[in-house]
């Protein structure tokens, strides 16, 4: 304000405004009155009341501004951006402008760029740009890595366009086809941990507030749409409340007298449209996928377990040195609290709210180290068996997923029997789990916790080929198959068939199981994933030159990132950017392999940037074994013979997604067979939800999930803590075996933490959970 009028007495100083400019009979004065803010004087009609002296609202049209206006004079009604592009068309020309944008839309644009983004700021750019140019072009794209998500534009009335339409161009016809408006120029970018539903109750509470009052429709239907968002976002809304929000959202579009009202419902209505399945998550699942909605999600940590696993309260007992208490709160949900707090993903730290402006807890280390204070002293849990039932549960597969679902039947008294083809228990965690990562006395430790419950488990029994899977719907209730996915994939390359070319997940296998195991001197691993780092690791320890060649950058590498760090310790080279196009043979046996670099193409419109080859980069490398580690599929065959088991065209058995349950009554699967290659965590959660679902339908109940808001199972106090141990408390480093100790070794490599670190540890915990209050 200061400037402009500052700006208006030196153009007067000047003789450029004001009384007889320039000694012409041509006279011409500029005022500027100052309103209130409404944010409803955006609307001409209501901008002219607000200057008139009267409440700013709007009036019916005809007669238009133009007519009749500001004191029923004509008046021309136009906003400072508007005015800013006369001075260079008069310089430059009608012509020069019109070169600028799109056929319909002309010139450029003045956005505030804002939001998950790296570079702020306002930015001018040439009507018809695409979003994708804004964003990672000029804005230098997401921070963090995070995923793209959506762009909100046009202020509070605007709408939010999807990551898939990042190649909108930016016109003022194409982002009203999409569900937006140019408006004001806002462009807000948000990434995966924006949550829409929340983003939507936010601009409907600004605009419901600015809201004039005059029409019924935008006074009294903004406030629905607000009270309903809200109700949405803690977690009590249902299908129901999804037609509310798109009815009154079309209805206060279609019966508003002003802009305001007419555009009110587009944040609404256009993440309805493209993200429809969030709000499922909410009023269905009962789940805030982006972690924001504090009434829905308690805690991230517990949000985001795949096992719904209650970090908050075993994290307060043990900042208490209530280990005891603690260690059980970790078996109600997990029964293979051991392994977890070894070979975990954590998901949990990845969103910790610690980590956004530190370090994040060290959720794995902290459950390691009460699973190993019940290891070494034992703890009762509180479960304990229902009395015995008659009825029989065959498993087949005795990996995370069947390993979780034999137990949470056998706490409920079935009689459950595992059936495995490996000769040992455990599937992928005993045979492609390096014992330098899961020892083998920690799995045993494990599976005996669960045989202890009455669970059997039969070896060397492959359902399919020893046994015909007909046979166990015959003499057991009910079937569940957790068999994994243990076909390792091939690149599709010339000569990968040559000596020398091994599976990954054959060569852990072998390995573990004691076998003999044939490799070369040079060692390459081809993949970015854990089975990659796994088998590199291996080799390594076993006196080979090793290295992995990865096509994508580290960023995108899916392996655990203390297991890739680890490996870089030890002295394996990872190649990024650099594919094998052909394997190099001589009379059948591997030589060499040829690769190409490669690039990161554009972002596309799955926010991924994918990798393209560099034409004429082609390089050779010696090897002696090539060792393929780019994914697994599950091997079906055997299975599904005359029984009908719908089969997906990735090899994956075909499930209800909510029951596990297949086309074949009485038959479910869970974990790697129906997903794919996954976490631990994720196979564990499909166990747990098969175990639910056998019971039911053993019991004859509807397959039916309940869907409840996840809380901790006690309100566990936070310790005081002074604001210079505050101050003092860091991430404590993991206690590992000297890097020149590891490679002639098989031992251990991460030691685990001692009580003092642990206690330290979890008292650096923001107790996220503290801050909803608990029913």
């Amino acid at each position: 304000m200061d400037r402009l009028k500052i700006a208006i007495e030196q153009a007067k100083e000047y003789g450029l405004i004001g009384e007889n400019i320039f000694d012409t009979d041509f006279s011409f004065d500029i005022h500027i009155k100052q309103g209130a803010g409404a944010f409803v004087c955006g609307e001409e009609t209501s901008l002219m009341a607000s200057i008139e002296g009267r409440p700013p609202e709007p009036r019916q049209r005809p007669p238009f501004p133009a007519e009749s206006g500001l004191w029923g004079k004509p008046t021309n009604i136009n906003n400072v951006e508007t005015w800013a592009t006369i001075p260079p068309i008069i310089d430059r020309g009608a012509q020069w402008f019109s070169s600028i944008g799109t056929e319909q839309s002309k010139g450029t644009k003045v956005f505030s760029l804002v939001g998950k983004i790296n570079n702020t700021g306002l930015v001018e750019v040439p009507m018809g740009i695409t979003l994708k140019e804004i964003v990672y072009d000029i804005g230098g794209g997401i921070p963090k890595n995070k995923k793209f998500k959506a762009v909100q534009t046009g202020g509070p009335s605007g709408g939010c366009i999807p990551a898939s339409l990042m190649n909108l161009p930016v016109d003022y016809e194409k982002l009203t086809e999409a569900g937006s408006i140019m408006g004001s120029g806002g462009l807000i970018v948000m990434d995966e941990d924006t949550c829409v539903v929340d983003v939507s109750k936010y601009f409907i509470e600004f605009t419901n507030d600015e809201s004039c009052g005059k029409c019924t429709s935008c006074r009294e239907g903004s406030a629905v749409l607000l009270e309903v968002l809200q109700k949405i976002c803690r977690g009590e809304g249902d299908d129901k409340d999804l037609e509310i929000l798109e009815d009154f959202s079309e209805t206060i579009k279609d019966a508003s007298m002003c802009g305001l009202g007419q555009t009110l419902p587009n944040p609404v209505l256009s993440t309805l449209k493209y993200f429809m399945q969030e709000y499922i998550e909410h009023t269905k699942y009962k789940r805030c996928p982006a972690l924001v909605c504090k009434e829905i999600i308690s805690s991230a940590c517990q949000h985001s377990c795949p096992i719904s696993q209650d970090v908050p309260s075993y994290i307060g007992y043990l900042a208490q040195g209530k280990f005891e208490e603690a260690v059980k709160i970790v078996l109600k949900e997990n029964p293979l609290p051991l392994i977890c707090g070894r070979v975990c993903d954590t998901p949990c730290e990845q969103k910790c709210v610690a980590g956004e402006w530190d370090d994040p807890i060290s959720i794995r280390a902290l459950k390691r180290f009460l699973a190993d204070y019940e290891m070494k002293h034992g703890v009762e849990p509180d479960q304990k068996p229902k009395p015995a039932k008659e009825e029989k549960i065959a498993i087949v597969g005795s990996g995370p997923a069947g390993l979780t679902c034999a137990y949470y039947l056998a706490l409920e008294g079935y009689k459950v029997t595992i059936f495995e083809s490996l000769p040992v228990a455990g599937g992928m965690l005993a045979i492609g789990i390096p014992e330098f990562r899961l020892p083998k006395n920690v799995l045993e430790y494990e599976i005996n916790r669960i045989k202890k419950l009455g669970v059997e488990i039969k070896t060397d029994t492959t359902i399919g080929k020893d046994i015909p899977l007909e046979k166990l719907k015959e003499d057991y209730k009910a079937v569940f198959i957790a068999i994994g996915a243990h076909k390792g994939l091939k690149m599709r390359i010339p000569n990968e068939d040559a000596e020398g070319v091994l599976d990954a997940v054959e060569f852990l296998r072998d390995y573990n199981l004691g076998k003999e195991v044939e490799l070369g001197d040079k060692v390459v691993v081809i993949g970015g994933g854990n089975s990659a780092i796994d088998a590199a690791r291996v080799a390594k320890r076993l006196g080979k030159d090793t290295s992995i060649l990865y096509r994508r950058t580290r960023v995108e590498m899916p392996a655990i990132e203390s297991e890739i760090e680890e490996a870089l310790e030890e002295g394996i080279d990872i190649q990024y950017l650099a594919a094998p196009i052909k394997v190099l043979s001589d009379n059948g046996k591997l030589k060499a392999i040829e690769c190409i670099r490669m690039k990161l193409s554009d972002m596309d419109e799955s926010g991924r940037r994918r990798p393209v080859p560099i034409e004429g980069s082609e390089f050779n490398v010696d090897v002696d074994s090539l060792v393929l580690a780019i994914s697994q599929e599950p091997e079906v065959s055997l299975l599904i013979g005359e029984n009908g088991l719908k089969v997906s065209s990735w090899s994956t058995l075909e499930v209800n997604p909510e029951t596990l349950i297949t086309n074949v009554d009485g038959v479910f699967a869970g974990g790697d067979v129906v997903s794919g290659p996954n976490t631990v965590t994720a196979a564990m959660s499909h166990g747990k939800i098969a175990a639910q679902m056998i019971d039911k339908f053993v019991n004859g109940q509807p397959l039916e999930r309940k869907y409840e808001v996840t809380r901790p199972a006690a309100r566990v106090e936070a310790v005081e803590l002074s604001e210079e141990e505050v101050q003092s408390l860091k991430r404590p480093e993991m206690p590992a075996m000297p890097v020149d100790q590891r490679t002639a070794s098989f031992k251990e490599v991460e030691l685990g933490f001692g009580e003092a670190a642990a206690m330290t540890e979890a008292k650096r915990c923001l107790r996220c959970d503290l801050e909803v209050k608990q029913e």
